[in-house]
């Protein structure tokens, strides 16, 4: 399956923010992992200088806001250095975070380093709960012991709770623990089904009920916490009645950079077939943002007749590429939560089987162990 076939379009603006996956290690194993079911191991990843150069050239291609991510980033050793470097190419650095593998002490190198933001997950409002979720024992008394550290530092702190069947109803309390933590900001993100997350998508999937308490419980603590935590909502795609407008529309506001330098409209976009992504080993960013992959979804002149004569084709553009090549087996199809969309009866289904049964196990994300050499 091709990516469409379109006319030269003039140069796309400039992208605000980059998403930079330094790694796909991570000591947690959690179920709801976006990252692509093929991870990239140790040697393949960019080396700090090929990171550092990226970075400079995102500060001149216009990117102003750069976030680093994984896996766990605190897994490469050269964390430092990589903040001080996206210091150094004028770039606003947050870190994203599961907190294992940062201790006080190298949080402060990185608050030296010119860190100007973290982002911590958390699975669950108590260690029961969030060590079963993320499949690490004792990794909740450790984020509990760095949050800590970061409000000594005076860092600023978001958390990112992402929720779903087994930790929803605990949502009262998620606001209740950010906001002890000293969070100026707690982002309920509910699972996005990409990636690893597909395999546990049963187990995974809220009920109706729970989003809809969710949206209530949202509401009242916006109200509760007013200026003193910022609530950024992410409900379920697929309870919604229009999709939203991914990524702000594809290849419109940002990129991402896989750990061995592939640079994507979006955290999942290699599953789409057709589409050749460059590798900043090849290309500068400039070439790779105006280039093929980034504009074959761009824009709506691309979009079934569906959705180019709907009223909402400058607000969602046309939904989710992914969550359309995952769903209806075709990226250029109508995004299937949209209540339009011929493949919402389908989406409907699966709710229904998988909300019905009871979840079943998790199937937690593991990274291979390299194989051993077995020769002589």
């Amino acid at each position: 399956m091709n990516a469409p076939s379109r006319p030269a379009r003039p140069p796309q603006a400039p992208p605000i923010a980059m998403l930079a996956e330094l790694t796909h290690r991570c000591p947690l194993a959690c179920p709801y992992c976006s990252n692509p079911l093929q991870l990239t191991r140790r040697e393949a990843e960019l080396s700090t200088e090929t990171w550092a150069r990226v970075f400079r050239e995102a500060a001149g291609l216009g990117v102003l806001q750069l976030h680093l991510s994984g896996g766990e980033p605190a897994s490469r050793p050269d964390l430092v250095a990589l903040v001080r470097a996206a210091r150094e190419a004028g770039l606003y650095t947050n870190l994203i975070t599961s907190g294992i593998g940062l201790t006080p002490a190298r949080l402060a190198e990185l608050d030296a380093a010119g860190l100007d933001h973290i982002q911590l997950s958390l699975q669950g409002v108590r260690a029961d709960v969030a060590d079963h979720i993320g499949g690490y024992q004792g990794g909740f008394a450790r984020k509990m012991l760095l949050a800590d550290a970061i409000r000594e530092l005076g860092l600023p702190l978001t958390i990112n709770a992402v929720m779903h069947r087994h930790n929803l109803d605990d949502l009262p309390e998620s606001f209740a623990l950010a906001a002890k933590l000293g969070a100026r900001r707690i982002e309920v993100a509910c699972v996005q089904f990409q990636g690893w997350a597909l395999k546990n998508r049963a187990a995974l999937q809220p009920t109706r009920e729970q989003v809809e308490m969710a949206k209530a419980e949202v509401s009242k603590a916006r109200a509760e916490y007013a200026g003193t935590l910022a609530i950024d909502f992410v409900p379920p795609d697929y309870f919604a009645d229009f999709p939203k407008a991914c990524m702000n529309g594809w290849g419109s506001t940002g990129l991402n950079i896989n750990p061995e330098g592939k640079v994507l409209p979006c955290h999942a976009a290699e599953i789409i077939p057709g589409l050749d992504f460059w590798n900043v080993a090849g290309h500068s960013l400039a070439e790779i943002w105006q280039g093929p992959a980034f504009n074959a979804y761009r824009g709506t002149d691309w979009l079934p007749d569906l959705c180019r004569s709907c009223e909402r084709v400058g607000i969602d553009y046309g939904g989710c590429r992914c969550q359309a090549m995952a769903i209806a087996g075709d990226p250029g199809a109508t995004d299937p939560v949209c209540r339009k969309s011929p493949h919402r009866a389908k989406l409907d289904a699966l709710i229904l089987a998988e909300t019905a049964a009871e979840a079943p196990d998790f199937d937690y994300r593991r990274m291979p162990k390299p194989e051993r050499d077995t020769a002589g």
